[in-house]
């Protein structure tokens, strides 16, 4: 199962969290994950397999971003050292996962959003404010908050959830 998938979830996670070092630990939690839960997973079509492990990896970056604020502050606070991609690999996996051409599209349908939405999304996501905080910034209701922040990711998850095209794979 790993050689099979590695190359296509570490892409996929790459293309979510586009950071190629983040993406390869998240790989590294998925594959983890699947090792640990193997025994309940065989006898099932490689098909079933392959869904059930792109479950765990959209999972693992949902977690991950949930997390990675206070998960930081304690890998600096108690000085772990996190492994590091060497930078021919980082430059391979970007250019495997569409980075730039991903990061061009993203910026451009953030450009698209009205300013409402921008600001919104911009406050709940970059700076991760409560929605209470959200609409008190905005001057609106909190549920106009969630609504203005819902539309933004989800015109921004069409981009980010598009698979690579096969270009992007095999350059």
């Amino acid at each position: 199962m790993y050689g099979r998938e590695s190359e296509t979830v570490l892409i996929f996670l790459t293309r979510r969290t586009l950071d190629v070092t983040l993406a390869a630990d998240l790989a590294a939690e998925t594959f983890a994950l699947a090792f640990a839960s193997w025994p309940r997973l065989q006898g099932r079509t490689d098909e079933e397999v392959r869904a059930w492990l792109f479950t765990v990896a959209r999972r693992q970056v949902g977690r991950y971003f949930r997390r990675a604020r206070a998960e930081q502050r304690a890998v600096r606070r108690l000085g772990i050292q996190v492994p590091v991609v060497h930078e021919d690999d980082v430059d391979l996996i970007e250019r495997r996962a569409g980075l730039n051409a991903l990061r061009a599209e993203v910026s451009a349908r953030l450009a698209d959003l009205n300013s409402e939405q921008r600001e919104a999304l911009r406050l709940r996501v970059e700076e991760a404010r409560p929605y209470g905080e959200v609409a008190s910034a905005l001057g609106i209701s909190e549920q106009a908050a969630r609504a203005r922040v819902s539309r933004g990711l989800r015109t921004l998850r069409s981009v980010l959830e598009a698979p690579p095209t096969r270009e992007e794979l095999c350059t």
